[in-house]
């Protein structure tokens, strides 16, 4: 099983240099691992390749979707049999790594889902409800976290669930092909840290997200 990690980031110059170390410390994760600089005006890109990982870039920010989208074509491209999905913020605890490794030998995709805990902002915590419920009635499948970007899938199933949105919408069309595809999927409790409750989805984005959703619905195939 070839698997590689993909990070796709935005001014993150706080945070990636421990990121990579940490996933880089797992076992199997220290040769592939692809960091997506998504036109950050900080010192991300650099940091990330002093790190010697393979670091792609955009030249302008394009949104998290675009971002993970780049580096899971190329993943694809050098033959990935998994991908795991890992935000750069440090949320993320690369120790459950094996775990999403193992859990994907018997599944086509493996969804995070976070405990929601009083760390989580509320705003977040109803918002995450109200979308996982959307989910179900429109998709019929049910999820405990729709918006938990740490996921693993294997390479046959991002073909059925690449995403075209370019912002944090592509966490909802990656679940709205997986149901609209019927792909065997399990989900994987992770623990998150909070070190900035307004980072992420907004309420706009929440709004978006549901519009998206019922167009999702009626027009995919």
């Amino acid at each position: 099983m070839k698997l590689f990690v993909v990070i796709p980031a935005y001014n993150e110059e706080k945070n990636i240099d421990s990121v990579i170390k940490n996933i880089k410390s797992i076992q199997n994760c220290n040769s592939n691992i692809v960091v997506v600089d998504d036109g950050s005006s900080d010192s991300t890109f650099n940091i990330a390749n002093q790190n010697q990982v393979q670091v792609l870039r955009h030249v302008v920010n394009l949104g998290k979707g675009a971002a993970l989208r780049t580096g899971c074509d190329y993943a694809i491209q050098k033959g990935a049999d998994v991908i795991i999905a890992v935000d750069a913020d440090g949320q993320h605890d690369p120790n459950k790594i094996p775990e999403f490794v193992d859990e994907i030998k018997d599944n086509q995709i493996v969804f995070g889902f976070r405990t929601l805990g009083e760390s989580m902002p509320f705003v977040l915590r109803f918002g995450n409800w109200f979308i996982n419920k959307t989910t179900a009635v429109l998709f019929n499948i049910r999820l405990k976290d729709t918006q938990c970007g740490y996921r693993a899938f294997t390479s046959n199933a991002y073909k059925n669930i690449r995403w075209s949105a370019s912002d944090y919408s592509m966490e909802s069309e990656m679940i709205a092909k997986t149901g609209k595809s019927q792909l065997k999927y399990t989900q994987l409790s992770i623990q998150t840290i909070y070190s900035d409750k307004y980072k992420g989805t907004t309420v706009l984005d929440g709004i978006l997200i549901i519009c998206k959703m019922v167009w999702w619905r009626l027009s995919l195939k």
